[in-house]
Parts: C-alpha cells; sequence; structure tokens
C-alpha cells in the first residue's frame, strides 16, 4: 500500500497470544537469558502464591535434559471446571489467555506476587510445548498446548488436547512442565545457580515452606543434583545467611511480626561490627530493590524507637541532639517483607513500592513492636550493643563531616583531585557523556590519546583505591583515587547521593584482564554498591572487554575477545599468522585501544547490574570481606584452577 493509504484492513488482527511472540519484550523485557528465565518465574509464583496463601506446603522445581522444566505444588489445583463466561476450562483460561486469574479481587488469594494474570499464558505463548496435569478432587486432569508453525506462521500457545480426566489419583496439587522456544530463546539454557539462589530466597521469606530443585542434567552415580530449602525460622534465617562472614554483635537476630487479613508484615535484622548498611527489602515475595514507602517507613520506625531508648538509658541526655537514621543502622543486615493487597509499583525497573498507604502502616507496626521487644528485660543486653555502636558511628560521622563535605564542594575537589588527572570531554551533554576509569598511567595514556574526547573522558588510576568493605567512609575519603573518581561524577555519595548531577551517561572500568586488574574491578563495584548503589541499579556502569588476542596477517590484523572467538577466527585465518596475547591494555597503541575498546561501533561492554541483591550482598562479604575462611570455601567451589586457555594449547 502507499503511504497515504490507511484502511481497516491494512490492521493486523492478532488472535490469541500470538501478540505474545510478536512482543515479548513487552511481557518478558528480553528473549535472552532473563527473559527464558522470567518464564519460570511465572509458573513458580503461581505456585509459590498457592502455598503461602495456606493451601500446600511444598513446591518442586525440576530442569531436565532437554532444557524443559516443570514446576509441582502440593495446593487446590487449577480448577478443570467449564468457566460459566467463557465456555472452556479453568485450565484453558488460565494458559490461553491475557489477563486472565483469580489474583484481581482477592477472593481466592489473599496475597499474590502474580498481579496481572499473565504469567502462564505468557509461559504458554513463548514455550514450544507446555502441559498441565491437576490433581484434583481424587482424579488426574491433564491438558496439552504446544505452538505449531501453520502456513509460514507460528501460532502460539494454542490448545492440542482438550482436557480429559486420565485416571484416580490420591495427590492434590498442580503440575506444569514446558520448553522454552528455541525460535523465540535461541541457544539460551536454564541456569542452576540462578534459579537456586531465587527459589532458597522464596524458601527464606516463606517459612514452613519446602522448595525442591532438581536439576535432571548434573548427575554424579546416577543421582541427580538435588537442592531442598526449608526454613523454620524464615527471615532470620535469611539474616544468619547474610551475615554468615561478618561478626555479628549479638547471636540472635531481633524479629517481629504483624499479620492481619489484609496486610502482614515481617521484619528480621541484626548488626555485626562492619560499617556498612544492608536492608533488603520484599513485597508479596518480589524484591524491592529500589526501596520504596514499607522501607522509609521502617527507617522512620527504627530511628524514633532507638533515640528513645537512649534517652531511657541515659545514652542521650536531655542536652544531646537526637542520634540519625544512619546511626542506628551501621552494620545493619535488615530484611523487611511485606504482604499487601493492591500493590503498586514505581521506579526505572518497577521495583520501588510506591503505596503511600505502606508507609504508615509499616511505621506504626514496627515502632510498636520494637518498644515492645527492646522493653522487656531479656532483650536489654542487645539494646545495649546497637546502642553502644550506634554512639560510636555517631562520633565518627561526626569525624568524617568535613570528609564528607569536601565531596559535597565537587568544584574545590576538582581543583585539589583532579588537576593532572581527569582529561574531560568537550560536550557538555551527560546524556551521551562516557568517563572511563583506567588501570595505569600507560594505559591511560592511550585511552587520553585514542578517545573521541567530544564525550569520552579519562580517569587514570595511579594506584589501587581502598577496599569499602573493610573501612569507615571517613577513612575511604581520604584515599586519593576514590576522591578523584567522586569528584569526576558530580554526584555526592551516600545520603548525599543525587542522580540529577551526575556528568556521564556511562562509567566504564577499563583493567587488565589479570589478576590485578580483577581486583580493582571488584574494588570499584564494592565502592559503588555500598555508597552509589544508584550507579548499578540506573545502568550506568560498564565494564570494558579488551580483546585477549591479536591475530597478525599479511592482509591485516584481527581481534579475538575470548577463546570461541579466538578459534574461530583460527579456522579462517588458516596458516602463516602471527598470534599475541595481551598481557595488559598498555600494550595497544591509541589507535589499537580505540578500535577494540573504546569505538562504540566495534567496543564491547558489559552492564553491571544487580540481578539478586541479597546474593550481591553476600558475595561482596564473603570476597571483600575480613573473613578467610568464606572466601576460601567459595573460591574452592566456584574457582577452575585446571582451566587451560586455548592459547595456552597452541604454544
Amino acid at each position: 500500500m502507499s503511504g497515504n493509504e490507511y484502511r481497516a484492513k491494512d490492521i493486523e488482527v492478532l488472535e490469541g497470544l500470538d501478540a505474545v511472540r510478536v512482543r515479548p519484550g513487552m511481557y518478558i523485557g528480553t528473549t535472552g537469558s532473563k527473559g527464558m528465565h522470567h518464564l519460570l518465574w511465572e509458573i513458580v509464583d503461581n505456585a509459590v502464591d498457592e502455598v503461602v496463601n495456606g493451601f500446600g506446603d511444598t513446591v518442586e522445581v525440576t530442569i531436565f535434559e532437554d532444557n524443559s522444566a516443570s514446576v509441582f505444588d502440593n495446593g487446590r489445583g487449577i480448577p478443570v471446571d467449564i468457566h460459566p463466561k467463557m465456555k472452556i476450562s479453568g485450565v484453558e483460561v488460565v494458559f490461553t489467555l491475557l489477563h486472565a486469574g483469580a489474583k484481581f479481587n482477592n477472593d481466592s488469594y489473599g496475597f499474590s506476587g502474580g498481579l496481572h494474570g499473565v504469567g502462564a499464558s505468557v509461559a504458554n505463548a513463548l514455550s514450544e510445548w507446555l502441559f498441565v496435569e491437576v490433581h484434583k478432587d481424587g482424579k488426574l486432569y491433564r491438558q496439552e498446548f504446544h505452538s505449531p508453525e501453520i502456513d509460514g506462521k507460528i501460532k502460539s500457545g494454542v490448545k492440542k488436547t482438550e482436557i480429559a480426566c486420565v485416571k484416580n489419583t490420591d495427590k492434590k496439587g498442580t503440575y506444569v512442565k514446558f520448553l522454552p522456544d528455541g525460535r523465540v530463546f535461541g541457544n539460551e539454557k536454564f541456569q542452576t545457580d540462578v534459579i537456586a539462589k531465587r527459589l532458597r530466597e522464596i524458601a527464606f521469606l516463606n517459612k514452613g515452606v519446602r522448595i525442591v530443585l532438581t536439576d535432571r542434567r548434573v548427575s554424579r552415580d546416577d543421582d541427580f543434583k538435588v537442592y531442598e530449602y526449608l526454613y523454620a525460622g524464615g527471615l532470620k534465617d535469611f539474616v544468619l545467611f547474610l551475615n554468615d562472614a561478618k561478626d555479628p554483635l549479638y547471636p540472635e537476630p531481633v524479629f517481629i511480626e504483624s499479620k492481619t487479613e489484609k496486610f502482614r508484615m515481617a521484619l528480621s535484622f541484626q548488626h555485626t561490627d562492619g560499617y556498612t548498611e544492608s536492608v533488603f527489602s520484599y513485597v508479596n515475595n518480589i524484591p524491592t530493590t529500589e526501596g520504596g514507602t514499607h522501607e522509609t517507613g521502617f527507617k522512620s520506625a527504627l530511628t524514633k524507637v532507638l533515640n528513645d531508648a537512649a534517652r531511657k538509658k541515659g545514652v542521650l541526655k536531655d542536652k544531646d541532639a537526637n542520634l540519625q537514621g544512619e546511626d542506628f543502622r551501621e552494620g545493619i543486615t535488615a530484611v523487611l517483607a511485606v504482604s499487601m493487597q493492591n500493590v503498586q509499583f514505581e521506579g526505572q525497573t518497577k521495583t520501588k513500592l510506591g503505596n503511600v498507604e505502606a508507609k504508615g502502616l509499616v511505621e506504626n507496626l514496627v515502632a510498636g513492636l520494637l518498644d515492645e521487644y527492646f522493653s522487656a528485660a531479656a532483650n536489654q543486653a542487645v539494646l545495649d550493643k546497637i546502642l553502644t555502636k550506634a554512639a560510636q558511628a555517631a562520633r565518627a560521622r561526626e569525624a568524617s563531616r568535613l570528609a564528607k563535605e569536601v565531596a559535597r564542594q565537587k568544584n574545590s575537589m576538582s581543583n585539589s583531585n583532579l588537576v593532572g588527572k581527569l582529561s574531560a570531554c568537550t560536550g557538555k551533554n551527560a546524556a551521551v557523556n562516557e568517563l572511563f576509569i583506567v588501570e595505569g598511567d600507560s594505559a591511560g595514556g592511550s585511552a587520553k590519546q585514542g578517545r573521541d574526547r567530544t564525550f569520552q573522558a579519562i580517569l587514570p588510576l595511579r594506584g589501587k583505591p581502598l577496599n569499602a568493605e573493610k573501612k569507615r567512609l571517613d577513612q575511604i575519603l581520604l584515599n586519593d583515587e576514590i576522591r578523584s573518581i567522586i569528584s569526576a561524577l558530580g554526584t555526592g555519595i551516600s545520603e548525599d547521593y543525587n542522580p540529577r548531577d551526575l556528568k556521564y551517561d556511562k562509567l566504564i572500568i577499563l583493567a587488565d584482564a589479570d589478576q590485578d586488574g580483577a581486583h580493582i574491578r571488584s574494588i570499584l563495584l564494592t565502592f559503588f554498591f555500598r555508597y552509589m548503589k544508584e550507579l548499578i541499579t540506573d545502568g550506568h556502569i560498564y565494564i570494558g572487554m579488551p580483546p585477549l588476542y591479536k591475530i597478525t596477517k599479511k592482509d591485516g590484523v584481527r581481534y579475538a575477545y575470548n577463546d570461541d572467538e579466538l578459534q574461530k577466527i583460527l579456522k579462517e585465518t588458516g596458516k602463516s599468522y602471527q598470534l599475541q596475547r595481551y598481557k595488559g591494555l598498555g600494550e595497544m597503541n591509541p589507535e589499537q585501544l580505540w578500535e577494540t575498546t573504546m569505538n562504540p561501533a566495534s567496543r564491547s561492554l558489559v552492564r553491571v547490574s544487580i540481578e539478586d541483591a541479597a546474593d550481591a550482598e553476600k558475595i561482596i562479604t564473603v570476597l571483600m570481606g575480613d573473613a578467610v575462611e568464606p572466601r576460601k570455601k567459595y573460591i574452592y567451589e566456584y574457582a577452575d584452577f585446571n582451566k587451560e586457555t586455548l592459547f595456552d594449547k597452541l604454544k
């Protein structure tokens, strides 16, 4: 048709679930690994909703050799009777109709992680096949769906068989098995560690719920790898798990909870001898990594109750000002979980609770329950240690006030910290500007010469920054490298962080592909995670990926960024080539560094994200903290000590 013609016949009508396959990103965000795992989470969330609302106690997840997955819960079982309006079975309604479910009016589910009624149907739409088995009223019912190609077009998640009673059964519950469609997700595979971490988190949040993960792809002596999670202590066990590599001030975490028909709140926390604050919050089992109104209510209540207690105990005199919230939260590890109806999320990644009423509800509940907790004689020793820690934190805060003031005064900091260090870009548009933090003066010099100075700034590191996991903020701010980074970014840090003042859209860490480079990346990421976490959650931090190999032949030069690329290039190149393994960025001249690592058209960047904030907290504590044994255990479990590169084989 011509551009000026637009008639009804030009409108394409996508029937059933076809719209999901045409625009999968609208429903699962991406067709990469994260999107494929999202299908599993949708089915898992449905199963968890069933047991959390008291209709069962077990969820079983299995990953099979063909990359299919199954989820079973021993709840009530999806309805198999005919829907009075749609004239099809309840199973077919759930798996073929968008925005169909029992979670809108709160009659069947008091609280639900799956709020939109699209989960099961989206999983069906983006699967090659899916079948459901329902154990209900002594009968086993089964229905199958698939996504066949008909006349060159894929029909998504259509019914393959009618719902039918297969046999009698003494079980109850729902079993769903599906195969993510390779036509959507390519060669992506389910990752056991990703699934295990999320299921473990769900088990912590729902005490008494048994969750079992079986990976049938990994077997030893005919035994499949099985993970089982069951936590009688719930959030208390979660806090103890997170603090495993830390030194707690008191042995048992504080725990309080309140339950009503429409709102539930549970809170557990424990202080350690560390300096950083770690608060993790959830709504209906969904992580709220950006916090929200419930977190604000908790922090306000904690500050009020502990200030009142400090005055009662004489830690604060009449003339003394109240301690600040950050003083009471220094070294805290806290997990807050609320369950509520009509949840409203906001924020860039929809992980921030926006319900205004949640602040008051949580604040009142926490204030009342904590006041009662700390009034008990048995808990006075815990209270004393918390107040002593807070008083020390307040003195340290005052001692670091000047250092923080320096961090705020960006202009004066620029004069003192950035002279001779930062090579600024000429462009003033922060939305396109990039800052490269480069390891070493040599690589920094090449980067300065090779960059596009209209939008790329270079900040070389002349020494290693301090490890933020082991030092107080006032000590960290004495480090020249850390202060230079803060000055260059312009945002301030910690509670003074202001995203509107960020001078660069991309912050790119560029370090050698060796142990020292990895250590510098880890130190920088630890600092950002602890004191400028919004840089990560807002997607501003990247890892630059320089090539590992240079392949030279008469007709030109090619670069390989990993062993797989090297193998492919060598096959195409044939014989008579020169192979160089880069030991560091300093080996590249400015033109090579631009071509391979800095040119937006040809470079490779990895965006740093936080998929699981609690898991990130645990890993940073283990790898960057003081405790040696947990770090050794982690390294022995995950490191490949026998790894041999292709370059080693070719030598």
